[in-house]
Formats: structure tokens, sequence, C-alpha cells
């Protein structure tokens, strides 16, 4: 692998990691807005659980 193949490669995962990182910051945000949207309700936890196993999901891709 050449310098500029090596430097592609690099940037694609630079570039990846960054959008990991954006999206796991977007979820967390929505998880505390739902939170304090739905205060001491059922619903909420129903909402929440697909977030928080995609945050997770995300954190392993990582």
């Amino acid at each position: 692998m050449n310098d500029m193949e090596y430097l592609r490669k690099e940037n694609q995962n630079l570039r990846k990691y960054v959008s990991l990182v954006l999206a796991e910051m977007e979820l967390i945000q929505r998880v505390g807005e739902i939170k304090q949207n739905f205060l001491n309700s059922d619903d909420s936890e129903r909402i929440i659980t697909p977030i928080l196993e995609r945050i997770s999901r995300i954190k392993s891709e990582r």
C-alpha cells in the first residue's frame, strides 16, 4: 500500500469515527429530551430503549 492509499484509508476511517461520535451525541441528546418531555411516563422507557440500544451499537462500532 503506497502512502496515498494509506492516507485515503486513514481518512475514511477518521470520517467514519467522527460520524459515529456525532450520531452518538445526537442520540444522547434525544434521550435527554424524551426524558424531559415524558416525565414519570411508561412511554419514555418504551421510546428510549431502542435508542439506548443503538447508542450501544455505535460505541461498539467505534
